[in-house]
């Protein structure tokens, strides 16, 4: 008897888990990047090949439990999640140290991306930044502790595999941490709507923090006076604005186009 599908289907909201991470690659990744606390591993049976070799090794050499089951009960189990035969269980959520996520190196842009959510409370929203960070290769990506999301079953499930790759960071004080990340030569650019600014016409030849703001109130005005600049997304219809988690993938896939130019 299956008793796990119980436990994927947790409560959304809660602040531990479990999560599930489904599907070959994000298994490996859940073991080899040791962002997550996984607690037990599933593999399908009868199958011997070199991928199911190489997850029991990894969570053999980790210490963490593999059950073989059958693919009808793990299809049971996970319904409506693609799992290629493998899943995750995470017991919790392991938050990054933000000195760790700013001293990761530049991508293949020259330039390092760490993305500020500030104070999105919307857990769909949340999820769908965090998926896109991912996408985009950002270093990581700030929340505070207070009055926002944070990453739970149902943010985990949102982005779709992105909380694997992309370290985040839950800090006390969203502000100070700004200030900390201005010494190591970050520019702090906030997104605002109402900003002069367009994305298309700043210098984005720099180390950036993304500041995105809330849902409904945008950024808070704490946060808005350590912005060294503010940028918005020219409008070219009728509709004034965009979803937090759209403006994040039009910000970032325009950063992506557009790779650092060093002046020397």
């Amino acid at each position: 008897m299956i008793r796990r599908k119980q436990r994927v289907d947790a409560r959304p909201g809660e602040g531990k888990g479990p999560f599930v991470i489904a599907g070959y690659q994000a298994v490996k990744e859940a073991l080899v990047q040791n962002l997550l606390r996984v607690e037990e591993v599933w593999t399908a049976s009868g199958r011997g090949s070199s991928r199911d070799k190489e997850i029991q090794a990894l969570s053999r050499e980790k210490g963490i439990p593999v059950l073989t089951r059958q693919m009808a009960d793990i299809e049971s189990a996970l319904a409506d999640i693609n799992h290629q035969g493998f899943a995750a269980f995470v017991r919790e959520f392991r938050y990054a140290e933000l000195e760790d996520i700013a001293g990761k190196e530049a991508g293949d842009l020259g330039r390092r991306i760490i993305i500020a959510a500030d104070h999105i409370t919307d857990e769909g929203n949340l999820g769908a930044i965090i998926r896109t960070a991912a996408f985009f290769g950002a270093q990581g990506l700030i929340i505070p502790k207070d009055r926002s999301a944070s990453v739970t079953p149902l943010v985990f499930r949102r982005s779709s595999g992105g909380c694997v790759y992309l370290p985040v960071a839950m800090v006390v004080n969203l502000e100070r941490s700004l200030n900390d990340l201005k010494e190591k030569g970050f520019w702090i650019i906030g997104a605002a709507g109402e900003a002069a600014t367009s994305i298309y016409d700043f210098d984005w030849d720099r180390d950036i923090v993304l500041a995105l703001g809330n849902e409904e109130k945008g950024l808070t005005q704490a946060v808005r006076k350590r912005c060294d600049a503010l940028v918005s997304i020219p409008v070219q219809g009728r509709v004034s604005s965009l979803n937090v988690s759209v403006a994040a993938g039009i910000l970032l896939s325009h950063l992506q186009g557009r790779p650092l130019h060093l002046h020397i």
